[in-house]
């Protein structure tokens, strides 16, 4: 090999390490809700296409207490039933095994029977107990770190009294000492956001940027997730302060039907009954009032919003991964197509 050669071979070399090195650091976040399954998803999941799994959700029970005898005290599985340690354990093991690491979210948009009350453990005189309990539990299953997912009512209750910042500076705290992640997910409209005084405790926040309609909420006719609304939810966050570095635009893998459509959708249900020639786009039927439409993001959209979220953010969560199609047609196919072209 001549010197000219040499030279253009290890230029090539350092480039393409700089290609690797940015890539590794665009996150694919992806929730994995207990309640369908743990082993199932994580048997099914391609781990390649993830570099974080957020476990959710984990509860106190009505004692505060979220272990006994090693074994979670309300974090449900599938028909209700408590998850076991085993199953966490082997999530875990799993996960760090592809390199990918695994966080435990808390909250969630609504809350099973057996939960406590957030508000009450998150107050002046029962936070430091609460704290201390949440990093044994993510000690004790060697978990990467913690999620944050109070949203709505709850959410405005606990920082209307003034106990939402403390408690994320003393967990932020705690998990610095061990080297561990705190990540959060948030709404974008008022009384579902997270304190802009929050902000920098983060090492990142996951952008929800869909529900602008639902089963039973929102205006009828227009669609719950659009490319316009991620482009809106992610200049409000910017303009709030948050870091690039640290925003991630929330993807979903589901979509909501009106009129003579089911409420509920995964994207792998729409594909199964509409054929792939429909889950481009991200309408099926004509959305307008008393219409009879699905609204959902199919392929395209979700391959925009990936460039959208590399350019203006540092990458992509997903809700949820239980609802992705297992074949060519997955969505994560389609995240993963993007970022591998950068």
């Amino acid at each position: 090999m001549n010197i000219r050669a040499s030279k253009f071979f290890y230029f090539l070399i350092i480039l393409l390490s700089f290609k690797s090195i940015a890539v590794a650091k665009t996150k694919v976040i992806g929730y994995l809700p207990s309640y369908q399954g743990i082993k199932t998803q994580i048997d099914e999941l391609d781990l390649s296409k993830i570099t974080h799994l957020t476990l959710a959700f984990l509860h106190p029970n009505k004692k505060g207490v979220f272990t006994d005898n090693n074994q979670p005290t309300c974090m449900l599985g599938k028909f209700n039933k408590l998850v076991g340690s085993s199953e966490i354990i082997y999530m875990v093991k799993k996960a760090h095994k592809s390199g990918v690491k695994v966080l435990v979210s808390i909250g969630g948009a609504s809350y099973p029977i057996c939960a406590g009350d957030w508000q009450k453990l998150l107050s002046n005189g029962k936070r430091n107990n609460t704290i201390e309990k949440l990093i044994k539990f993510i000690d004790d299953f060697n978990l990467d770190g913690l999620d944050v997912d109070l949203e709505g009512k709850l959410l405005i209750e606990i920082e209307s009294k003034g106990y939402f910042l403390p408690f994320i500076q003393s967990i932020d705290k705690e998990l610095n000492k061990r080297n561990k992640l705190l990540s959060a997910a948030t709404g974008s409209y008022v009384g579902g956001m997270l304190p802009e005084s929050s902000l920098s405790y983060f090492d990142y926040v996951s952008i929800m940027s869909y529900d602008a309609i639902g089963p039973t909420w929102g205006n009828p006719g227009v669609e719950h997730s659009t490319y316009l609304k991620a482009k809106s939810d992610i200049k409000l966050w910017r303009d709030k302060g948050l870091d690039k570095e640290k925003l991630i635009l929330g993807l979903p893998f589901y979509g909501y039907g009106f009129g003579k459509y089911n409420k509920n959708y995964a994207f792998t249900e729409i594909l199964n009954e509409f054929g792939s020639t429909m889950i481009e786009g991200d309408l099926i039927g004509q959305n307008c009032p008393n219409c009879s439409y699905i609204s959902f993001n199919g392929s395209k959209t979700i391959k925009a919003k990936t460039e959208l979220a590399l350019q203006f953010g540092a990458g992509v969560m997903i809700w949820e991964l239980s609802k992705d199609s297992a074949d060519e047609n997955s969505l994560l196919n389609s995240i993963d197509t993007i970022i591998k072209s950068k």
